[in-house]
């Protein structure tokens, strides 16, 4: 029996040695064949995914400092829209400053005229009235001298000739 349970034993170990060598060798094939076959498809989709992550990252990298390139021209412009707006500003401040000048000029100049020229006719309808007043007057004294040159004034005469050309004369400005 010992020597029963030694051969038993002897093929139990190299039983399990079988085994483990059927094992190494299976699995060696299915390494060599998950290497040869499986392995690279995994690696080439893990690559692709990587360099599509990288690219995706390098984009949004360059769509970031285009947005911050944009964003610097944006507010260069606004500063530019911004400093028109103000001359523009200026500029018709002053433009409409002039023109209040200028028209405040062509009024003053304005009224002077209309001023000499209300001066100029009132001075003339005044001289017209004193040349209207001399001529009664000597109208009026000739009327006077040839009623005295025609009779002898007495002192009543003299005052109703007076009240006369004074009547005359009232009359004839109306």
């Amino acid at each position: 029996m010992t020597h029963t349970l030694l051969l038993a034993a002897d093929d139990l170990v190299n039983l399990e040695v079988m085994i483990s060598i059927t094992s190494l060798a299976v699995f060696l094939i299915a390494f060599g064949f998950l290497y040869v076959k499986v392995w690279p498809v995994i690696i080439k989709g893990l690559d692709e995914r990587n360099a599509k992550i990288l690219g995706e990252i390098k984009a949004a990298e360059d769509a970031r400092k285009q947005a911050k390139a944009s964003q610097a021209e944006f507010e260069k412009r606004l500063g530019e829209a911004r400093e028109e707006a103000t001359r523009l500003i200026a500029q018709a401040r002053s433009e409409a400053q002039r023109q209040a000048e200028s028209l405040r000029s062509k009024m003053e100049q304005e009224m002077q005229e209309r001023t000499q020229r209300a001066t100029a006719e009132i001075e003339g309808a005044k001289r017209q009235a004193m040349l209207d007043v001399h001529a009664q007057t000597a109208a009026l004294a000739t009327a006077i001298a040839s009623r005295i040159l025609k009779r002898e004034i007495t002192a009543t005469d003299q005052q109703r000739l007076v009240d006369e050309s004074l009547r005359d004369l009232a009359g004839s400005r109306n």
